[in-house]
């Protein structure tokens, strides 16, 4: 069982189960992002799904915020639902269903 704050599982020492979701020092970091987030609770169907198409936690961190802000910022969702859906939430819907992407830049 991983410990909510990324330090190492409780019970004792091992691994987390998904390395995925490994945090900087070794531990795990919950599925769910509501224990980095404050009280925020994101759907971790959701958050599983985005996480097979972007597999780097801290990339997929970083395209869910910018979306959100701009989301935020009054533009339009690109996917539909028929229930009300936070911003982050719609973030990673969009990330699902392939309506926004990402890229690496290359080295230099």
């Amino acid at each position: 069982m991983c410990s909510p704050l990324g330090n190492q599982p409780k019970g004792g020492g091992g691994q987390c189960p998904n390395p995925l979701l490994t945090g900087p020092r070794g531990g795990c970091i919950p599925l769910g992002f509501a224990t980095l987030t404050g009280d925020l609770a994101l759907r971790d169907d959701y958050i599983r799904e985005a996480l097979e198409i972007v597999p780097d936690p801290n990339i997929l961190i970083n395209i869910v915020s910018r979306r959100v802000k701009q989301l935020k910022r009054g533009h339009r969702p690109l996917v539909e639902s028929l229930e009300k859906l936070n911003p982050e939430d719609i973030a990673l819907r969009e990330i699902i269903e392939g309506k926004i992407g990402y890229e690496v830049a290359a080295e230099a």
